[in-house]
């Protein structure tokens, strides 16, 4: 099948190259001349594990072609994706300006029928309006679905070719047929193809994560309290995630969650709410929690660091929101960063993929490190906000010969207390007691913080 994907952010590039990768004819179209001339040549726009190489084995196929001409993608596609952003306001709503900028582009520059398929994530009612849209002033006809993504950051491409389940909004035929038709190499494996009202698909998206970012804050405002009274948050979770009715999914401990979704749909759930005068207390107090977790790492500093930060140094391992990729949309880290900077205090970092869009936002202000162990040169604290895999076995010795101080400030609990404890280090963490340091035989440093 012919389909085009408006939009080659992370969800247009990513969903429609793993089209191409089942088989079908992709045209990813853009308005940025640079994106799109970087993708003809293999340079991708974002990070994104397995995406690169699937990029440059479809375009060699010719089932994957990028173009800043809606015109030619429209002409040569059955299937109209539209992928664009829709950017949190500062009230919190969504700014459907570049979809309505792309819908009304498809009515003008549209020469036959169309199926539109919104898979950006937009309030309810907006495919509704898309179609009234599209028929101001139109004779063609056009179908509106809604087909909203489920994908995780740093394991999207998994998740395309491999969807738990696949949802759709139409009640139209000649929507569902070819839709029925795009997901067939899906629902031949077994995955499940959900047909439902526009209204229920929007609704869908905002709804599933809105329930994992509230898992997130309930567990973080649980750890906060087994800190309190002396419990580990850890075995918390064996306790609790052994109950089938509970499960351990989205009950990690940590400085709270970003990204580019799960914060926006969270306000956008409330704006929605608001709209209609219904509360949603529940909501409320997830985005608060949320936003009060990002500044737990800085006051465990505060606590611990000896002589007060404006005169320390701290090094930062992470500043994606998540590991895996280099979006620092709502990280934690740069919550950090900045109450770091208000503080006086130097800050050095290190993020694998993610340090040039944090340099980008703060330039100078921070020294960005090429390794891990530099980055802890002369520092007074460490302290790790993105659980990176090269960061769950570090090496003791090298940390101790480079430091200043002694305080391990751990955001996302990936080390064990009594193994860094062992190595002269103070050791904070979410959800657990802080862990002095005992010296073993072969620490050289004695055991105090700065």
């Amino acid at each position: 099948m012919k389909v085009s994907f408006v939009g080659t952010g992370y969800v247009g590039l990513v969903t429609g190259t793993c089209f191409a990768e089942i088989g079908h004819d992709v045209i990813c179209v853009d308005v940025d001349e640079k994106k799109i001339e970087g993708l003809k040549h293999g340079k991708l726009p974002i990070y994104e594990p397995g995406l690169h190489d699937i990029v440059l084995a479809n375009q060699e196929r010719g089932r994957l072609t990028f173009t800043t001409d809606l015109s030619h993608a429209l002409a040569n596609s059955d299937v109209v994706f539209v992928a664009v952003g829709t950017p949190q306001r500062e009230d919190g709503s969504a700014n459907l300006e570049y979809v309505w900028t792309v819908i009304d582009q498809i009515r003008e520059h549209a020469t036959e029928p169309k199926v539109v398929v919104i898979k950006s994530i937009v309030p309810v009612g907006t495919n509704e309006k898309a179609s009234e849209r599209l028929k101001q002033g139109n004779e063609i006809q056009h179908s509106v679905a809604s087909n909203p993504e489920f994908l995780r950051e740093g394991l999207a491409v998994g998740d395309a070719l491999n969807p738990d389940r696949v949802v759709i909004g139409t009640r139209d035929e000649r929507a569902k047929e070819l839709l029925t038709e795009l997901y067939a190499p899906f629902s031949q494996q077994g995955v499940p193809v959900v047909f439902m009202k526009r209204e229920s698909a929007e609704m869908t998206k905002y709804v599933a994560n809105c329930v994992l970012a509230t898992k997130i804050s309930y567990i973080n405002e649980m750890a906060n309290m087994c800190e309190a009274v002396g419990a580990d948050v850890n075995d918390v979770r064996q306790g609790i995630g052994h109950d089938k009715r509970i499960g351990f999914q989205f009950f990690y401990p940590g400085v709270g969650y970003g990204g580019s979704c799960f914060p926006k749909d969270v306000r956008a759930m409330k704006s929605m709410a608001r709209e209609r005068k219904m509360p949603m207390r529940i909501l409320e107090a997830v985005d608060y929690v949320n936003e009060e977790q990002k500044r737990v790492a800085f006051q465990k500093l505060v606590e611990l660091v000896r002589g007060g930060l404006a005169d320390a140094t701290v090094a930062i391992w992470g500043s994606a929101f998540k590991p895996q990729t280099d979006d620092i949309r709502e990280a934690p880290a740069l919550v950090l960063i900045n109450q770091l900077l208000d503080a006086g205090t130097t800050v050095r970092a290190y993020d694998p993929e993610a340090a040039d869009n944090v340099r980008s936002q703060v330039g100078d202000q921070v020294t960005f490190c090429d390794e891990k162990y530099q980055t802890v040169e002369g520092a007074d604290a460490l302290v790790i906000m993105t659980e990176w895999e090269e960061f769950t076995q570090p090496e003791f010795g090298r940390l101790r010969a480079a430091m200043n101080g002694n305080v391990i400030v751990d955001g996302r609990n990936v080390l064990e207390p009594a193994d860094v404890a062992v190595e002269g280090f103070v050791y904070s963490s979410i959800g657990r007691e802080t862990a002095q340091p005992r010296v073993n035989s072969e620490s050289a440093v004695p055991a105090v913080a700065n």
